[in-house]
């Protein structure tokens, strides 16, 4: 392990262990220090700003109740990210049951600047179960056994949701591509 990864996880480790003697700044370090990490796994589950802020504030305040059951202070990226996913997964139940409509497919993203991002877009497009292990481990760098323990299942079914999230990934990337390969030959006619 490089230096600076050393001084990172140490300073991690530490960080935990000051915010379960009581220390409020940092466990305001530890938060804002994933901050970017919870808001990207959150908007894996939801389009919905408002959904991904509950989310993201239930598990801060689960954390903050819970932090004295983690039992390794290494692992509090990865404890926090399964607290996250189990609070997304809650959200989505409660909304099921309160909204019967919410299962009809989703007409698209309602922020206009999220309209832009071709990759957003692509990404929505793939089936939850695929989209959060591909983020998770493209662009949150999990391993596939971290993986496989923040949404307890086998490392095979991680292993094959990958394989398969790619391969959607790459052939919706194809339509899409010759979609507008089409239209810009239209254009030009």
């Amino acid at each position: 392990m490089s230096s600076r990864k050393n001084r990172e996880v140490i300073s991690l480790e530490y960080l935990v262990k000051r915010a379960r003697q009581g220390d409020c700044q940092a466990f305001i370090h530890l938060i804002e220090t994933n901050r970017q990490s919870m808001y990207k796994v959150a908007r894996s589950y939801f389009s919905n700003e408002e959904d991904i802020a509950d989310a993201i504030q239930d598990t801060i305040e689960t954390c903050y109740r819970s932090l004295p059951d983690l039992k390794q202070e290494r692992y509090f990226r990865t404890w926090l990210i399964r607290i996250l996913i189990h609070k997304c997964i809650d959200i989505i139940r409660k909304n099921r049951r309160e909204n019967p409509t919410d299962l009809l497919p989703e007409q698209g993203i309602n922020d206009p600047a999220l309209k832009n991002c071709e990759f957003e877009e692509l990404m929505r497009s793939l089936d939850e179960k695929y989209r959060t292990v591909l983020l998770l481990y493209y662009s949150e760098g999990f391993k596939i056994s971290e993986i496989a323990q923040l949404l307890d299942m086998e490392e095979n079914t991680v292993k094959s949701r990958l394989s398969r999230g790619r391969k959607k990934f790459r052939d919706i990337w194809t339509d899409a591509t010759a979609m507008k390969g089409g239209m810009i030959n239209e254009k030009r006619i």
